[in-house]
């Protein structure tokens, strides 16, 4: 497996969020990729690597593209980075250059993938699994993103008010008692489903309901469009849970925001 697959579904689910949008931009520099949300919440306002990176020359010459755009257009942003496509040298010292650049370190990403899920290691509990198809379930997706993700939930809105969205980032809510508790979305592109916005709110986490809604919606992919194979990127909370549904991780995802 490729780490160019995780890249790869991760540049396609900003690409969909962005083209939905009335003012998302979706552009291909040189080395690369930009996928713009055009939104408050600078995380959906982001830059990918396209090519591989040799030289410390070529990434600093890489971040002053990407950075122009979104400085003519007076947004904030963030620099998604599959660390593969530099070679080693260029990523020990990457963090270094985009800090010259004001881009600060957010967070670290594993890129996991599994060719097919193994069967769940336990009982999981019962959820009525809904499919974003409404109003009522887009706020209810959006309310548990803002939670979960400590963004307020006016940015969530914004990102995903837009009902072409849907069409392609199939988003999922659980109910629990018609109490919206978890939630999971599907991106399908280079081969693979992509897991997104995995959630579950404060009180009911780790119970089973984010694997639950997340097994709903890779059946799902797999029933719709025949993929088998999943990719994610993995926060360290989630991370032993992934591992243990037959998850490896093949990179990291380093993300980098003004």
């Amino acid at each position: 497996m490729d780490f160019s697959h995780i890249a790869d579904n991760l540049r396609e689910s900003f690409r969909v969020l962005a083209s939905g949008r009335q003012h998302g931009e979706v552009r291909e520099l040189r080395g690369v990729s930009i996928a713009s949300a055009g939104v408050e919440f600078q995380m959906f306002n982001a830059a990918f690597l396209s090519g591989p990176v040799t030289s410390d020359a070529a990434l600093t010459q890489r971040i002053l593209l990407a950075s122009l755009h979104f400085q003519t257009r007076g947004q904030e942003w963030a620099f998604w980075v599959c660390e593969d496509w530099m070679e080693e040298g260029v990523r020990k010292r990457s963090r270094q250059l985009f800090e010259k650049h004001a881009l600060r370190h957010s967070v670290d990403l594993p890129g996991m993938v599994a060719e097919k899920v193994l069967p769940s290691a336990r009982p999981l509990p019962r959820l009525a699994v809904r499919r974003v198809c409404d109003e009522a379930t887009r706020e209810a997706f959006c309310a548990i993103g803002s939670v979960c993700f400590n963004v307020p939930l006016a940015w969530f809105r914004e990102v995903f008010e837009p009902p072409g969205v849907w069409d392609r980032f199939a988003g999922y809510v659980g109910y629990r008692n018609e109490e919206p508790i978890s939630t999971a979305a599907v991106v399908i592109g280079s081969g693979a489903a992509g897991l997104y916005n995995v959630a579950t709110i404060p009180g009911y986490q780790r119970r089973g309901y984010g694997e639950a809604v997340m097994r709903h919606a890779l059946e799902a992919a797999r029933r719709e469009h025949g993929i088998e194979r999943s990719v994610l990127q993995s926060t360290k909370a989630g991370y032993s849970l992934y591992v243990h549904m037959g998850y490896r991780a093949v990179t990291n995802v380093a993300v980098y925001s003004t």
